[in-house]
């Protein structure tokens, strides 16, 4: 193929992409299957490498990612990203209509219209597109002032990489630039398959927190395969500034942005008391979540002379909808059984209608929650799905109790494999104490071992990792290493392609570092932070298990109860025995000579990061930290040195208050790099 064909060629599969994202994304009705839809993007990559001179900015090769970024460097924007106030009651609603009514009434306008949208539960992020390409994409931060995430951006398929010349004109000059703000958010099938392989505790609790979460990945390669979209709903740099906010709406529609184009233009307090309702029970059939309705005024001109408060606008509001209840029958109680052996009650429900969906199953926690409630196997129960995947019990109708309910007792033996239950003293839960020997331990071990922030082995998901246990092929993680293709192509849905993916994926995982590993042993008490500080105090597997429970206990944030929970661990049998295949396969049992630092900023201080951080995850806002000398740790005392609390931070930051421990925004931690 000459290049002139070439270019013909790429032309139209560019258009049919575009088309078929916009279907799948915007309009909810995919004409093609994901594979075939794969195959047009494999022939636009492979035509691109063969002419690279067709390669164009805007082109849908450009999303799939491929950027390591170790840090995003910080974006001023040009006018502040303020969030909304938010209201709770129609009364509230009203009552922000007469304040604007007043306010225009004072500017010299007529009745205010308003323009009411649904409310994305996502991330707001700002684009700027120059010369009808997009050039720079970053976060909210805190409104001032955010982080560069273009190269994340770049991978969703709902932004358009440039503006279509037939979306109509805008400043028109040379240099001109648009900004586009909206929500990054994820679709309620495509936060299920991200969390469809992943073990149970690295689960992200919904899809907004792992919207957040993968915009702070530092590799957009693997952005790009957790399928995001983004809805546009504001837009500066048209030719026209005093467009009215439904007609810009209806331009970014235009201009092939997703506006979800379920709003509506409000002349009173009525229209906008319908419309709230009418999407109260409408929205659990979309494919997204949408936790409230924004409203916004629709005379643009004003917004600058209404001005805002220190952190909103007054021409605008959010109304959030109530955490949504629903009333059923307890009809039994099963027990689930997690890695570390710890029974876990769940509820099974009459199947009822909650927030969009048929609920059939609820956690209960533990025997305490249990005893709190006061609920009993055929009680009628409230429960509230408030964000979260499981819904949760909240109470019991007590008034309306049946006379042969039963009381829900501890099982005297683990439900699968049988050995007699146990409760440490001090402890909430019951535990199998069967571990080398249970099943369902094992399982949880390999999916802990697994996942994300341990070894991170891709493709090794629930179903495969029941079948390995199942069939006796795996019963430690240490088996993992000694599977071949003949093995894996004999499991249910395993094909020979997806054999050879998980074989690549355990290759890679060898590469993991030594502190990963320490992670991923699942040791009692020991999270990501405690591996730190063992890697560090001990750098080898070697010298960790030849260490004395009171060297350990002295480690910094060990202390004697982790010490002796390391000390245990080491002396199992089954533990030893994995550890030697493990050393076999050629994982890091010693730690990598350490690296140079950055400067001495955080020396002598241990850190804790709570709530919500908008420019680091805490993964590599903790790096930024060692880098710099400093250590981070995991519990509030008067040790502590630092807490960096960041949005919705809870009762770690009300401990370091009482305390005396210096706290400090995001922003000042940032001065302090």
């Amino acid at each position: 193929m000459d290049i002139a064909k070439a270019k013909i060629e790429v032309e139209r599969l560019r258009g049919e992409i575009d088309r078929h994202n916009r279907l799948y994304y915007v309009e909810a009705k995919p004409v093609i299957s994901d594979f075939e839809f794969d195959k047009l993007l494999e022939r636009l990559i492979g035509l691109e490498k063969e002419f690279p001179g067709l390669v164009t900015p805007d082109s849908p090769s450009q999303r799939v990612g491929g950027e390591i970024t170790k840090i995003f460097p910080s974006v001023v924007h040009r006018e502040p990203m303020l969030s909304l106030a938010n209201t709770y009651s129609i009364d509230e609603v009203a009552d922000f209509f007469r304040r604007v009514e007043k306010l225009v009434e004072a500017e010299g306008g007529r009745t205010p219209e308003f323009v009411a949208e649904l409310k994305f539960d996502g991330v707001a992020i700002s684009l700027l597109y120059r010369d009808g390409v997009l050039v720079r994409g970053a976060t909210r931060g805190d409104g001032s002032s955010g982080d560069d995430i273009t190269a994340n951006l770049r991978t969703i398929p709902t932004i358009p990489l440039g503006i279509p010349v037939s979306a109509g004109p805008l400043f028109g000059a040379q240099g001109s630039e648009v900004e586009v703000r909206g929500e990054v958010f994820m679709r309620k099938e495509d936060f299920e398959k991200l969390n469809e392989d992943r073990p149970e505790e690295d689960q992200f609790a919904n899809p907004r927190n792992a919207t957040a979460g993968t915009l702070k990945l530092q590799d957009s390669t693997e952005v790009a395969r957790r399928r995001m979209s983004f809805v546009a709903y504001y837009i500066k740099g048209l030719d026209d500034q005093s467009m009215p906010h439904i007609d810009r709406l209806r331009r970014l529609d235009a201009m092939g942005f997703m506006t979800g184009r379920n709003y509506r233009l409000c002349k009173g307090i009525d229209d906008i008391a319908e419309f709230i309702g009418t999407w109260s029970e409408k929205r659990w059939k979309l494919p997204y979540e949408t936790d409230g309705v924004v409203l916004k005024l629709n005379d643009v001109t004003l917004w600058d002379r209404l001005g805002a408060t220190a952190k909103s606008p007054r021409w605008a509001i959010a109304y959030k909808y109530p955490a949504q209840q629903a009333r059923t029958v307890l009809k039994d109680v099963v027990f689930q059984v997690g890695r570390l052996g710890t029974i876990t009650p769940v509820a099974e429900l009459k199947p009822v209608k909650l927030a969009g969906s048929t609920v059939s199953r609820s956690t209960l926690h533990n025997f305490d929650e249990i005893e709190r409630l006061g609920v009993r196997v055929g009680d009628h129960v409230m429960i509230e799905k408030s964000g979260e995947v499981i819904p949760k019990v909240v109470s019991v109708v007590l008034e309306d109790r049946p006379s042969n309910t039963k009381p829900i007792d501890v099982p005297e033996v683990c439900p699968e494999c049988g050995t007699a239950l146990v409760r440490p003293e001090g402890e909430v839960s019951w535990y199998c104490p069967d571990e080398s020997g249970c099943p369902a331990q094992k399982k949880g071990r390999i999916l802990h071992f697994a996942s994300r922030t341990a070894m991170d082995i891709r493709n090794l998901g629930d179903s495969l990792v029941d079948q390995l246990v199942r069939r006796g092929v795996v019963g430690d993680p240490g088996d993992l290493y000694r599977l071949d293709r003949e093995q894996l192509e004999s499991l249910e849905r395993m094909g020979e392609k997806s054999a050879q993916n998980l074989l690549d994926a355990l290759a890679e995982s060898r590469k993991r570092g030594y502190e990963r590993l320490l992670y991923a042993l699942g040791i009692r008490h020991v999270g990501r932070a405690t591996a730190r500080e063992l890697a560090h105090a001990c750098p080898s597997i070697e010298r960790l298990r030849e260490a004395a429970e009171e060297e350990l206990a002295a480690v910094p944030d060990i202390g004697p109860v982790i010490a002796r929970s390391i000390r245990d661990y080491f002396g199992k049998p089954w533990v030893l025995e994995m550890l030697g295949k493990l050393e076999e396969a050629g994982l890091p049992f010693e730690a990598a000579e350490q690296k140079a630092l950055v400067n001495r900023n955080f020396e002598g201080l241990s850190v804790i990061f709570t709530g919500g951080l908008e420019r680091h995850d805490r993964q590599a806002a903790s790096e930024l930290v060692l880098e710099r000398g400093g250590r981070v740790v995991t519990a509030v005392s008067k040790k502590t040195g630092l807490v960096v609390a960041g949005s919705e931070a809870g009762s770690k930051l009300d401990k370091a208050l009482k305390l005396g421990v210096r706290v400090i925004s995001e922003d000042e931690f940032e001065a302090m790099l």
